[in-house]
């Protein structure tokens, strides 16, 4: 028995050792990251080497063993003098032969955009060294959410086209309302044939627990200074003036939402399209909404003999707390996503 308390007590002692060098490493850490004030890593991807590179493997998978062996030595000549040649234009100073930049970026957005914060990043991480002959494209996926969030996206976006760079916005699954907004700003939308495209329009939902609060005997007061400091209330008594007021402002961020896609999308019929309906790619494109039915990939397959794609990606380095959130917030998200499109959509 006492064989057994020792062996606990040197246990614990053992563990409460490990669990404090674990806490200084993780303190450490920390601070240098601090000091060196990192809030997250650009990171670049040649997707053109990725695509040849697995071309080969598919080539090299049809081969028999001796074939291989074959285009193995001759590639590795053709590489050999592929380095030779470049070195030979670096000597030069030859930037003429080389190819213009397709830049690729990511925006899968959430409810809040709080994506946007990276897409800043991307977009002038690009502009640094874009050239006129460089173009973006963005591979946009978002079922839309706050309006000041998706009009910064937007306007980030924005700033690509008044550097004279052309963007495409390519959508494989869907871009309405906010996601829409951002799409519109582009030279190019490219939707897929089922992608779900546009709801020009806005939403707002609130419940209201007065009725509840009464039953139980709970009163609530509210205190404004201004007329409409406060239109609609959770718990409060809601008031005609105050519902009508709610309603002017929605209509007045719905005729700012369409004054500002009639400007990036001259042509649109806006009025037609603003009722805050979606449709698929291929009824989009009928409309007006979109320019060309395609998908991300054959765009980025049909750029690769002309262009060097690199993929543009800004990941921000997260808090200990945040990244134990951030998969329950996306769960949710999806979920939301997913009844949104049931609801608003048959399926098959």
């Amino acid at each position: 028995m006492e064989l057994l308390s020792y062996y606990g007590l040197f246990l614990a002692k053992t563990v409460t050792v490990v669990i404090a060098i674990a806490a200084v490493i993780v303190i450490i850490a920390n601070v240098a990251l601090r000091k060196r004030g990192e809030s997250g890593q650009l990171k670049l991807t040649n997707l053109g080497e990725r695509y040849h590179s697995m071309k080969e493997d598919m080539q090299l998978g049809r081969m028999k063993h001796h074939q291989q062996k074959l285009w193995h030595k001759a590639q590795k000549k053709k590489d050999k003098q592929e380095a030779k040649d470049e070195k030979k234009r670096a000597r030069l100073g030859d930037e003429a032969s080389s190819k213009p930049v397709l830049y690729v970026i990511d925006f899968k957005g959430s409810m809040d955009a709080g994506e946007v914060a990276s897409l800043r990043e991307e977009v002038s991480a690009v502009l640094a060294v874009a050239s006129e002959q460089d173009e973006v494209l963005v591979r946009l996926e978002s079922p839309g959410g706050v309006v000041h969030g998706y009009g910064l996206a937007a306007s980030q976006l924005q700033r690509l086209r008044e550097k004279g760079i052309r963007l495409t916005v390519a959508v494989d699954k869907v871009a309405a309302s906010g996601g829409y907004m951002m799409a519109c700003v582009a030279d190019n939308i490219v939707a897929a044939p089922f992608s779900i495209i546009g709801s020009i329009g806005v939403v707002a939902q609130i419940p209201n627990f007065n009725r509840l609060l009464k039953r139980n005997d709970i009163d609530i007061e509210l205190h404004t200074a201004g007329q409409y400091k406060r239109t609609l209330t959770l718990l409060g008594e809601n008031t005609d003036e105050g519902r009508e007021k709610f309603r002017e402002d929605l209509n007045e961020t719905h005729l700012l939402f369409k004054q500002f896609v009639h400007q990036m999308r001259p042509s649109l019929d806006i009025e037609q399209v603003a009722t805050g309906e979606h449709w698929y790619g291929t009824q989009a494109r009928e409309k007006g909404l979109v320019d060309a039915i395609n998908t991300s990939d054959d765009i980025i397959i049909s750029h690769l003999e002309r262009f060097e794609v690199i993929a543009v990606r800004f990941s921000r380095r997260k808090k200990m707390m945040d990244r134990f959130t951030h998969s329950a917030s996306a769960s949710i998200e999806q979920l939301l996503l997913r009844l949104w499109q049931r609801g608003n959509r048959p399926l098959n």
